[in-house]
């Protein structure tokens, strides 16, 4: 229901993927509140597909969601959502906050793909996104960011990624954009005036066996090797279109026997 909210709201998402032992992959936890709804599509190969429904608008001021993914061995997910997240001002006080947790344990893979995540004028959002790999573990995790929808002035951002493979921290990065960020977050050094920011992570062991060396991917992206089986790859754009192709051309790239 979209009605009025006194109080912010509090939500758990779960997703838990486990190996079948015919090939496939199964979901023995599937569940979740409020305004997250993760639901099952029609997979692919042994890989499992599910869908993160938003039911609800928001995020909201005030409210704060959870999403966990666990990956056990041998397994195989996908997750995407249904459409752009739109983070939005609220009656309640306060920021809002979204806290993702991903575990791929060795031999699983997750492919983390949602849809951007647009921080609208007047809202204030922390996101947090924490990836906890076995070693022999696959990861493919995108963000996608876009500050202000359009003609208006971007919300208030706090973003941070963490990647830790086996235990150690390969990648634990912060970015502040929008009202009250500092340290000159549009400016050249950062965004240089442009309203979308993504990333993109690749784990696994082909990195390894085929190091990928830093750089840039052409005017707007640079490609980044971390201490590990792992690639990351940072872009900026103008708007969400060109920030996916940006990021799509990026994996298609690295995914190259030539890199």
């Amino acid at each position: 229901m979209d009605g009025v909210r006194t109080a912010g709201v509090r939500a758990l998402a779960r997703i838990h993927a486990r190996a079948d032992g015919r090939g496939g992959t199964c979901l023995p936890v599937l569940d979740g509140d409020g305004p997250l709804a993760p639901r099952r599509t029609r997979g692919s190969g042994g890989e499992a597909h599910v869908v993160l429904v938003g039911a609800m608008s928001g995020p909201l001021g005030g409210d704060h969601l959870t999403v966990r993914a666990d990956v056990e061995p041998g397994a195989r997910l996908r997750v995407g959502s249904a459409a752009a997240t739109i983070a939005l001002p609220g009656r309640h006080p306060g920021g809002a906050r979204q806290d993702v947790t991903l575990t791929v344990a060795d031999g699983g893979e997750l492919h983390w793909l949602p849809e951007q995540l647009i921080c609208a004028q007047g809202s204030d959002l922390t996101v947090t996104t924490r990836a906890d790999l076995a070693p022999g573990a696959r990861l493919v995790l995108r963000e996608e960011q876009i500050l202000g929808r359009a003609a208006e002035q971007p919300g208030g951002l706090l973003s941070r990624l963490t990647v830790r493979i086996g235990g150690r921290t390969v990648l634990d990065q912060e970015l502040a954009c929008g009202p009250g960020a500092t340290g000159g977050w549009d400016g050249p050094a950062v965004l240089a005036g442009r309203r979308a920011v993504g990333q993109l992570v690749l784990v696994g062991p082909e990195f390894e066996e085929r190091p990928v060396g830093a750089g840039p991917l052409g005017e707007d992206a640079a490609v980044l090797p971390l201490a590990g089986p792992a690639v990351l790859v940072s872009a900026v754009a103008t708007d969400a279109l060109r920030l996916r192709r940006l990021l799509d051309e990026a994996q298609d790239r690295l995914a190259a026997p030539s890199v």
